[in-house]
């Protein structure tokens, strides 16, 4: 194809220069052909960004790396994984939160061979050694001296042999990062000719990383991902977006989630900024400091900025009259932004200046693409942001395939729907309605679940993706749910809870919601409040409560959430609305156990923990057993 380079091809020829000259080529056509992440890799290596990693020190200021500095610890970091006898197809887990060594760690074992096994730092040390033990890992890489007591209160029961620890703090069986990576910068642009051989030598079909998908409906499975799978989809992935060096964006949502790691790999491609930011508590000053031009998002991140600005809106009277105005305008000009047009009218221009830009600027300010994924964004979000001014570009994947199998791009948006699929995807809609996918991007299997693996795939080895879907007639896609997830009255109608719960969480009273109801008559709920606005509200109404149990318990707070499921089932078939609910005394989160790094609902957690308020919502009602 004609303007699609593989810098892979080229890139050891003996010329460096010619490499330079593919990789300006390559940036002008806006196309690659990615083989391995480690061809990423060089291009990181080959950057003149100055610019191309930002972090944090441990005064709080950002400082940055080049392209060429990455190179150098990568390298220093590989040359010591292989004096430690690490060689091809080695696993080495990653413990940590997201900071610029964990690239390094990353493109240190993918550049050897080896595999790496990220590893959510909220999980519990017997679930970090079940991972560990499981994987085989020989080299575990942890940020933290919490993160190193994790692993070695269980290293016993693993095949780990060495602990790296990011942070400069002394501990006696650990290796300290910083120690293989003290000369890196003396090398200046000194390249590494069998650094670099080796690094080029990993192949397409090579294991790059194992990652555990976050369980939300059973046990973590171990996804096996190539090379040419990841690397394949950045390529397509891409498409349809005009990301350069002048852009930037930040690395918050988990490294362990293939979403955030494809995030960062998309922008080192186009050798635009990567701004690493630890925490989602620090990310409202990251947005500050950094002005981000990408941003790529869990839906609940879009959800608390919605319930942010119409709690602060409802401060005072006039406010909330200025803030409901702006948002009916903007509802008339809805269209003119999905169509990513900017409105000439007056009134919207007023309503943008006063409200719609404050919103705007909570992100940064400078925001080109407004990217969700790893959940379904809810089509009251995605309205309701279209009427303040803010186009999300809605995707959808999976882990299992690298992840992405369809994105809305700015030529090509539908709301509601997750786009249409990539050009290197296959989708069809079986006759129960879930969707089959084949495509380069799917993944090789589980590792050690054979079985498990086998179901996954039908004969003629389209992946069962477990999602309910369709597809219009122009080629959009569009989720309703999670295929395991749908419930089924006794009356046998099938119904999605996930619009529901969405529909729901769109009032800012709402932090989380359940929606119960499999093989009975009718659905209830579960809600989790968002106990931020509900305490500033109940003081509004001079309502006071020692316990925020005796707060839920409340007359007025119950009556005050009546009011919000009755606005939810008037726009619901009669079969669908929720009879009953309740609403709980805490608040779910990931700490607690009942969301997904990804800040999805744990739908099996949530109904073990729930048991008893299930059941009270069916006190004289028999399950059918169908």
């Amino acid at each position: 194809m004609q303007g699609v380079f593989s810098c892979r091809r080229l890139a050891f020829g003996g010329r460096s220069d010619r490499l330079v000259e593919v990789v300006q080529e390559c940036r002008r056509n806006r196309m690659l052909q990615l083989k391995t992440l480690n061809d990423i890799f060089f291009l990181v290596a080959t950057s003149s960004q100055s610019r191309s990693v930002l972090y944090q020190d441990t005064a709080g200021k950002w400082q940055a790396f080049s392209g060429m500095q990455i190179y150098q610890r990568v390298r220093a970091f590989a040359d010591a994984l292989s004096s430690w006898g690490i060689k091809k197809g080695d696993r080495i887990a990653i413990l940590a939160e997201n900071r610029w060594e964990w690239a390094v760690a990353d493109f240190a074992a993918l550049a050897i061979g080896a595999v790496d096994v990220p590893i959510y730092p909220t999980l519990t040390a017997e679930q970090v050694g079940m991972l560990l033990a499981e994987s085989g890992t020989r080299v575990s890489v942890v940020s933290s001296r919490q993160q190193y007591d994790k692993v070695a209160s269980v290293r016993s029961q693993t095949a780990v042999e060495k602990i790296v620890l990011m942070d400069d703090e002394g501990v006696a069986d650990a290796v300290l990062m910083s120690s293989p990576l003290k000369d890196a910068d003396s090398r200046g642009s000194e390249r590494d000719a069998a650094f670099d051989r080796a690094a080029y030598d990993v192949a397409p079909d090579d294991l790059a990383t194992l990652i555990y998908t976050s369980g939300t409906t059973g046990e973590p499975k171990g996804v096996m991902l190539t090379h040419g799978n990841i690397a394949s989809n950045v390529n397509y992935s891409l498409a349809g977006f005009e990301i350069t060096q002048a852009d930037s964006c930040i690395s918050f949502l988990p490294l362990s989630h293939i979403t955030a790691r494809h995030l960062d790999y998309a922008m080192y491609t186009r050798q635009a900024t990567v701004a690493y930011c630890p925490s989602f508590e620090r990310l409202p000053h990251a947005l500050k400091e950094i002005h981000p031009t990408v941003l790529v998002a869990v839906p609940r991140v879009f959800e608390k900025v919605r319930q942010e600005a119409e709690r602060q809106a409802s401060l005072s009277s006039v406010k909330k009259r200025i803030f409901g105005w702006a948002v009916k305008t903007g509802q008339k000009h809805q269209n003119e932004i999905l169509r990513g047009e900017a409105p000439s009218a007056l009134g919207w221009k007023l309503a943008n200046k006063l409200v719609f830009s404050k919103i705007q600027s909570g992100f940064g300010g400078r925001v080109r693409y407004y990217i969700a994924g790893g959940a379904p964004l809810g089509m009251d979000t995605a309205s309701w942001f279209a009427d303040v001014g803010i186009r999300i570009l809605e995707g959808y994947g999976l882990t299992e395939t690298s992840p992405v199998l369809a994105i809305n791009t700015t030529g090509a948006y539908r709301i509601g729907s997750v786009g249409k699929p990539l050009p290197n995807v296959e989708c069809r809609i079986a006759e129960d309605g879930e969707l089959l996918v084949r495509g380069p991007n799917v993944f090789t299997g589980y590792w050690h679940k054979p079985n498990q693996t086998a179901e996954t795939f039908d004969a003629e080895h389209w992946f069962r993706t477990g999602d309910i879907g369709r597809i219009d007639d122009d080629g959009f896609l569009y989720i309703t749910d999670r295929k395991k997830e749908l419930l089924k009255t006794s009356g046998g109608k099938l119904i999605a809870p996930q619009p529901i719960e969405n529909k729901l969480k769109s009032s800012m009273f709402v932090g989380q919601a359940a929606v119960v109801g499999d093989k009975y008559k009718f659905l209830s709920a579960l809600i989790s409040p968002n106990f931020v606005a509900l305490e500033e509200w109940t003081k509004q109404q001079g309502i006071s409560a020692p316990t925020r149990r005796e707060l839920v318990a409340n007359p007025a707070v119950v009556a005050k959430y009546q009011t919000i499921v009755d606005d939810v089932n008037s726009g619901l078939a009669q079969f669908e609305t929720i009879k009953r609910f309740r609403i709980v005394p805490e608040e779910w989160s990931l700490a607690g156990g009942e969301l997904t790094p990804s800040l999805k609902l744990k739908r099996r957690i949530v109904n073990q923990q729930y048991a008893q308020d299930i059941a009270a919502f069916y006190p004289d009602e028999v399950r059918t057993q169908s």
